[in-house]
């Protein structure tokens, strides 16, 4: 077993290399009985600014645990941790492949997974290889050229691909540790295994999701990319094949469904199989840029190079209305970037590298919405909600992929100024009440009003507001039982983001983990 300790704290810029000695202190013992010292998580206290402390969790072993924790239990901050479980994987081969739809998060992790036990996948993904993908978006953000099936929600990766890569999730997963290591091994920054907020950095995301393709294929999976699934074949309540690209069939028994949350037209395509689905609720809104350097003084008083760029959360709650408004995605050092999956329509999302170094700080700011919000009850009613505010996006944007945006203070009726954004193509001068239901710029501008108290500083005329972000998650969610499949078609597991069971890389990764771990217990490998 190994003792942790929590809260050694340390000012930015001292040495790391203290902390063996100040847990040893702490514990009255001398630094070399000190065995395995390893930190488990970093964090930043800014509470008190600007007098910002760096806090550690750290654990460490001992060669006599027994007799030293029968005699310091009191110490305060030390607990006694219990061995991990060793995960353990069949080496036996089951040759019917698993097909898995979708290479973002869940699929991928779900691949690697199923692969450890010894199953054989085949990867269906309608976008391309991600150094393909990449030269795509980057077209797009210059000419405003979209390609349908190579952007930045389709392709490699996922949407995830082209973000901040944070790997922020509320879940209390025992598998956390798993795919953190996995990603840690093909090639994610070493630090992610115990930052309070870790995150990879698109830059850095993009050789990860290479790395672990290759890896994928030495195990034998088979990869399709530009191959989209349009259709499925079912047999006494079963799946039995999957139709790609509306031509080829692929047969299986066993179908994880990891789509991605802007799959609108497979949607489309599982509703007219009539697979049980339901709308649920999502959140729609703006993105609001800043000066990086702001936030960080806001945030820290007075910023050192030590700590890292600052970010932000934020909610709002009217408990008349039943309306939230909160900060979501928050990018620090990022980019405002134009994010759109189908034609004649604008879409906003946060991007930053792994350094957060643009100089620029972004969050969506999004307001919550009800399936009661939508025209109609039917399963694809949120879908039509998106679109119809991301058409009218793109109109006020001149109709060339071009963002409306709006100085914040303009938008909140105090001024006018300049909407400078670090969106590309670029942005239009717009009135962004028109773009959005009122009900939502009312809440945005109440939220908005709220936060400028909650951070002296964020309501600013060199603050901008660009729109619209609406693919916050799943506008509806796939039906599945307590065994992960779906009640109308066994064999069928929807999985993920777009299937409505997380909400971001890390959640949606161990979602993919969580559906590989029952098809392994259920082929008893």
């Amino acid at each position: 077993m190994s003792f942790v300790l929590r809260n050694l704290t340390l000012r930015p810029g001292d040495d790391e290399g203290r902390l063996p000695a100040l847990a040893a202190h702490a514990c009255g013992l001398p630094p070399a009985a000190l065995l395995e010292f390893r930190i488990l998580r970093k964090g930043v206290d800014a509470r008190k600014k600007p007098r910002v402390l760096l806090v550690y969790s750290v654990a460490f072993d001992l060669a006599d645990e027994e007799r030293f924790w029968s005699r310091h239990q009191e110490i305060p901050n030390l607990e006694r941790l219990s061995p991990e479980p060793v995960q353990s994987f069949s080496t036996a081969v089951h040759r019917e492949p698993v097909v898995i739809a979708g290479m973002g998060p869940a699929g991928l992790f779900c691949a690697l997974r199923l692969t450890a036990y010894g199953i054989a996948a085949t990867l269906l993904e309608r976008g391309k290889p991600v150094e393909q993908r990449v030269q795509d978006v980057a077209r797009f953000w210059r000419e405003g050229s979209l390609d349908r099936e190579s952007n930045v929600q389709f392709g490699e990766g996922g949407a995830g691909t082209f973000s901040d890569g944070k790997l922020t999730c509320r879940l209390r997963d025992p598998n956390t540790a798993w795919v953190l290591e996995q990603l840690v091994q093909f090639g994610a920054p070493a630090e992610i295994r115990y930052q309070a907020k870790p995150h990879v950095g698109t830059d850095r995301l993009r050789t990860v999701v290479a790395a672990i393709r290759s890896t994928l294929q030495t195990r034998g999976c088979d990869i399709r990319f530009s191959t989209c699934l349009t259709d499925l074949v079912s047999s006494d309540g079963r799946i039995a094949a999957v139709r790609c690209n509306s031509l080829d069939e692929l047969p299986c028994r066993h179908l994880i469904l990891a789509i991605g949350h802007s799959a609108r037209d497979t949607y489309a395509a599982l509703a007219q199989q009539q697979l049980p689905m339901e709308p649920k609720p999502f959140a729609i809104g703006l993105r609001v840029e800043h000066l990086q350097t702001l936030i960080d003084r806001i945030q820290y008083g007075q910023p050192h190079p030590a700590l890292p760029r600052a970010d932000y959360a934020l909610t709002y709650n009217n408990a008349t209305t039943g309306r939230s408004c909160y900060s979501f995605c928050m990018c620090p050092g990022g980019l405002v970037i134009a994010s759109s999956s189908e034609e004649g329509m604008v879409v906003t999302n946060g991007m930053s590298n792994l350094g957060r170094d643009s100089g620029y700080a972004n969050s969506a700011l999004v307001v919550n919405v009800r399936p009661d919000d939508f025209d109609g009850a039917d399963p694809l009613a949120g879908v039509r909600f998106q679109q119809q505010w991301e058409r009218l996006a793109f109109e006020a944007g001149g109709r060339s992929y071009h963002a409306p945006a709006q100085n914040l203070l303009a938008f909140l009726g105090q001024g006018r100024g300049s909407s400078a954004s670090s969106y590309r193509p670029g942005c239009a001068e717009t009135d962004l009440t028109t773009v959005l239901p009122s009900y939502v710029s009312s809440t945005l501008r109440e939220g908005i009003d709220s936060f400028g108290r909650k951070l002296k500083g964020f309501v600013t005329a060199e603050a901008s507001l660009t729109g619209v972000e609406t693919r916050t998650s799943a506008p509806l969610r796939i039906l599945r039982g307590e065994d992960l499949q779906s009640p109308s078609l066994r064999g069928l597991y929807p999985c993920g983001e777009g299937a409505g069971y997380a909400g971001g890389i890390m959640s949606a990764a161990l979602d993919g983990v969580r559906v590989a771990d029952t098809i392994a217990e259920q082929l008893q490998c």
